[in-house]
């Protein structure tokens, strides 16, 4: 009877402790399934775009992209998926099946941040160049016309300015301006909402000066990271500071143009 008293014991245990894991891997298993419902309910912010988007891993630190730190700026209940990538413009994003790879995920109320300009300009190189009054404008209609095709609202935002001195306080011309026109263009023509922010990038970087916007570029001496010992004299890739400034002028343009571009902001958001 002790034998069989400790046997109906023991099977009661295991009965007790195999209650204890499935109800454990049942609510982890409706803790997951109410994690993907609520990610498909949240409204995304697909960007579109090059190396000063991107997002970076410590790889290429102290690197960082502007997509990567736009979270700082929007609520909650919006996602950022950010398949923005290093050197490409938007032939070759195209090209890759990047746009492709969005257009499989993006839907109704999403956003598409289209964010081009550095490497179309990059006439060497036959894989990326396009020219700013046709093919740029014809690329940039096609990453609208997903957007749209998908009840998602597209956003035109015209390329981050490099630092492009001649002096302490003076820009040179730079090489962004006809492909930011032809941007300009395009949003009219399409009527889709355009964020300015290579006028707004050149406005900072003027009144900053030459030496303190080193700062916000992948510009520093020898030996200031360790992953990263030698000197770098990079006036296009952005290191935190900058990515999180310029992040901040993409902020203010979403916020003058108002509507659902306002609404997904920070609210008291002082930029």
């Amino acid at each position: 009877m002790i034998f069989f008293s400790h046997d109906v014991w023991i099977s009661t245990r295991e009965t007790s402790v195999s209650l204890v894991l499935y109800l454990r891997a049942n609510s982890a298993r409706k803790d997951a399934q109410g994690k993907r419902r609520n990610e498909a309910e949240m409204n995304k912010i697909f960007w579109a775009a090059d190396s000063t988007v991107q997002t970076n891993d410590f790889t290429t630190y102290p690197q960082t992209g502007i997509g990567q730190v736009f979270p700082l700026f929007v609520k909650n209940e919006y996602q950022i998926v950010n398949h923005a990538k290093n050197g490409r413009s938007t032939k070759s994003f195209m090209d890759e099946g990047r746009l492709k790879a969005i257009e499989e995920q993006i839907g109704a109320g999403d956003f598409l941040f289209i964010q081009f300009g550095h490497n179309d300009e990059k006439k060497e190189d036959p894989t990326r160049f396009t020219e700013p009054f046709s093919t740029y404008m014809e690329n940039l209609e096609t990453f609208i016309r997903v957007a749209r095709d998908h009840s998602a609202y597209p956003v035109l935002i015209t390329p981050l300015e490099r630092r492009c001195f001649m002096d302490e306080k003076h820009l040179g011309i730079g090489a962004h301006s006809d492909y930011v026109a032809a941007m300009k263009q395009t949003a009219e023509k399409n009527n889709v909402p355009l964020v300015d922010l290579y006028s707004m990038s050149r406005m900072e970087l003027k009144r900053a000066g030459e030496k303190n916007s080193r700062r916000w570029y992948m510009f520093f001496p020898e030996g200031e990271y360790k992953n990263h010992p030698e000197k770098s004299e990079d006036n296009t890739h952005l290191r935190y500071d900058g990515a999180v400034n310029f992040a901040s002028l993409i902020a203010k343009g979403l916020k003058e143009i108002g509507g659902i571009y306002a609404e997904m902001l920070l609210d008291d958001l002082k930029l």
